[in-house]
């Protein structure tokens, strides 16, 4: 299992109703079903090519009647509430427009691609509980960083300015991945404030959030 779909399987949990939504190959289906985490799952892609994927990886699943293929956009094909909706592997702003067409799910995990901020702002503001929100990262070579957004429905949440722009776990108990991402960001800022004919006002925007940045590894460096 690749270390992406582990990392996000290990926050899925029982739900007697399971959606995956964008779905792709179908793995995180496949996990709920085969660990008994879900009595059926919904499994949905805007691409009915696509959706063929997973059907194939699913196909006794469908048989037995435990897995359900829909060709929608987002849950809008989905005909009941379901316990626990992922979406992963999609831009932020896509996950929102998602969620927004819907009350949001009972709990949800989500892997947005890009804009988690937007995504961290969309639940604040709609009033859930978000309860993990981290980075984790695949590979050693060439290390990818994806960020995690756990939640539920209702619960509230309070953040910061900071939070919503680096997640709130990442914060308050850094991990390994998340100062790794830190550390190459501020190098890239490096990089880019030393070419030669960068605009002041460029230089500064850049400076502002490279020393951001340090403080985030100076506060984290210093509590390890």
């Amino acid at each position: 299992m690749k270390e992406r779909i582990a990392a996000i399987c290990s926050h899925l949990s029982y739900a007697e109703v399971f959606a995956d939504i964008g779905c792709d190959h179908g793995y995180m289906t496949e996990y709920m079903l085969g660990h008994h985490l879900a009595e059926r799952a919904y499994i949905s892609d805007i691409s009915a090519d696509s959706l063929k994927k997973a059907e194939r990886l699913l196909t006794a699943y469908i048989r037995e009647g435990r897995c359900i293929p829909v060709v929608a956009d987002g849950l809008d094909g989905i005909p009941e509430p379901c316990g626990l909706v992922l979406i992963a592997g999609m831009g932020g702003e896509e996950i929102i427009s998602i969620l927004r067409r819907r009350t949001l799910p009972e709990r949800f995990v989500l892997q947005p691609m890009k804009n988690s901020e937007k995504v961290r702002r969309f639940l604040v503001e709609s009033g859930a509980h978000i309860q993990c929100d981290e980075t984790f990262s695949e590979g050693n070579v060439r290390v990818k960083y994806y960020d995690l957004i756990a939640g539920e429905r209702t619960g509230g949440d309070t953040y910061s300015e900071l939070q919503f722009r680096y997640g709130r776990d990442n914060l308050l108990t850094p991990g390994a991945a998340f100062l790794s991402q830190m550390r190459t960001e501020a190098g890239k800022l490096e990089e880019r404030i030393a070419r030669p004919g960068i605009k002041e006002t460029a230089r500064v925007a850049l400076m502002e959030k490279l020393n951001e940045i340090r403080g985030i590894l100076y506060e984290a460096e210093r509590t390890l």
